[in-house]
């Protein structure tokens, strides 16, 4: 076994990258990021960066380089019902293919050491290191370990055991259907039909479009059922999107009270839940990629490798807040029983509620500070939907 390294990220994705180009800024340069895949790689993924996004690439120094789309409109329907919300901030739209690949990149230029085709299948923390064994047979050790593997997170499973939660679920293709403007599609019509979350349909910089669904686990639905809901969502759209092409993947949702940290180990990314309201996972990545940057760091510099305080810096940080909200609204708008269809009404009816949401996709508010004007605002329109029964639940079959 070599010497013991400062810092080993697991994973190379946006999460990994983040946390590699935060230590990096704070000094740290004894930094080595793993990836069981070869660059450039896909991601089934939306592709949306978000203002949010675009302050984390800023605040770590990293750049924007690839072909985008900047959509500044997004559309929300639900049945005969639709809202088109202004964004003060586009969100970019990539492909995942080039945007990891490219912050790869930017973190080698950095200096940072980053080997992909290493696959890491086993780690065991000890008292004065995290030891590493990778499935070519090398032998690692390092006095932090950052889990930036996405959903199969090795370090996440040594961290949870054997709890578990259902995943969300996405379903994500491209088409060749091109888009008559660059406007965003959040379609919530198919959740008529047993969906839990949206189908969208975003526009890419060549004239495709990545189109997708996300599915949140209050209702159980195979591959197949979910497949077939995207298919017909899009045809209603008139866009062909064959079945065979739709690439699922599974995602943790955030949950604020799971273990994301212990001794000489974080979590990041996907490892440590994604948006649960939104699906969003990149601007996530990213933040909870300064956050843990800052973390090791200190802890490097302390000598104390405990972590006992990082899931509150999580949840008390505008990332953490954010997805706690998100997580109780989802909890209500996605639930199994028929209430859906009041919170439907509730939440994709109000023009105020969507530009409030707007803003916080544009990244100039914070919802979760703004949480009494936006309750103000579901309350008053919950008084609308039971004195009138108004908005996408009146059309409701």
């Amino acid at each position: 076994m070599a010497g013991i390294r400062q810092v080993v990220v697991i994973g190379a994705g946006p999460a990994g990258a983040a946390t590699a180009a935060r230590l990096h800024r704070r000094g740290v340069r004894d930094v080595l990021v793993l990836d069981r895949a070869r660059f450039p790689r896909d991601k089934p993924c939306g592709g949306g960066l978000t203002g949010r996004a675009a302050d984390a690439l800023a605040e770590l120094g990293l750049r924007l380089t690839v072909p985008r789309v900047a959509s500044a409109l997004a559309r929300v329907r639900f049945g005969a019902h639709e809202h088109a919300v202004g964004l003060d901030r586009p969100v970019a739209i990539v492909r995942r293919l080039d945007f990891d690949a490219s912050l790869v990149e930017q973190v080698r230029q950095l200096g940072v050491e980053v080997r992909t085709g290493a696959r890491v299948e086993a780690l065991d923390v000890r008292c004065d290191a995290v030891a590493l064994r990778l499935e070519s047979g090398e032998e690692l050790a390092a006095r932090i370990v950052v889990g930036a593997d996405g959903v199969g997170s090795l370090v996440r499973k040594r961290l949870c055991g054997t709890h578990r939660i259902a995943p969300h679920r996405l379903f994500v293709q491209e088409v060749a259907a091109q888009r008559a403007d660059t406007a965003m599609l959040y379609d919530f019509t198919p959740m008529r039909e047993g969906l839990r979350g949206y189908l969208w349909a975003f526009p890419l910089a060549d004239g495709r479009t990545n189109v997708g669904l996300m599915h949140y686990p209050s209702v159980r639905q195979d591959g197949p059922g979910l497949r077939r809901l995207l298919q017909a969502g899009l045809a209603r759209h008139g866009i062909e999107a064959p079945m065979r092409d739709a690439r699922g993947w599974p995602a943790w949702g955030y949950q604020p009270r799971a273990p994301v940290a212990a001794p000489r180990l974080l979590t990041v990314g996907d490892a440590a839940g994604i948006d649960a309201l939104t699906g969003e996972g990149i601007a996530v990545a990213l933040e909870h990629g300064c956050i843990a940057g800052d973390a090791a760091a200190r802890a490097l510099a302390d000598s104390d490798f405990r972590f006992a305080d990082y899931r509150r810096l999580l949840r008390r940080a505008v990332v953490g807040r954010e997805l706690s909200l998100d997580r109780w609204l989802a909890a209500r708008l996605y639930q199994a029983g028929p209430g859906w269809q009041r919170w439907a009404g509730v939440a994709l009816a109000d023009p105020g509620i969507l530009r409030l949401y707007a803003a916080r996709v544009a990244g100039t508010e914070v919802l979760a500070d703004r949480k009494l004007r936006l309750l103000r605002a579901l309350a008053w329109r919950w008084a609308q939907w039971h004195g009138r029964r108004t908005g996408p639940d009146a059309a409701a079959p």
